[in-house]
């Protein structure tokens, strides 16, 4: 469990936040391979915060410790993902 986000609704608002900010900026595809990376049984554990800081800390302003939560929790990790994955889908036009 998040220790600075106190509920799963707080959780999922920020994992929408995030996951359209990240959609906004055409980083889908990169913040995926990097979140799968920095699962805990994954080699790149602490990269994922090095590459989501600047994006968090515009976003928030500063340091922001329930985004850095999210992103040290496995369960975040895999919602954003989840949700990346279904913006992702969303956003495809059929030609």
């Amino acid at each position: 469990m998040l220790p600075f986000l106190p509920g799963d609704e707080q959780r999922a608002a920020l994992v929408e936040e995030v996951a359209r900010e990240i959609q906004l900026r055409g980083m889908t595809g990169p913040a995926v391979l990097f979140l799968h990376a920095s699962m805990p049984d994954g080699g790149l554990a602490g990269s994922a915060m090095t590459f989501f800081d600047p994006l968090l800390r515009q976003l928030f302003g500063g340091g922001n410790a329930p985004a850095s939560a999210l992103l040290a929790d496995e369960v975040g990790i895999e919602q954003l993902i989840d949700r990346l994955e279904e913006l992702d889908e969303e956003s495809v036009w059929d030609a």
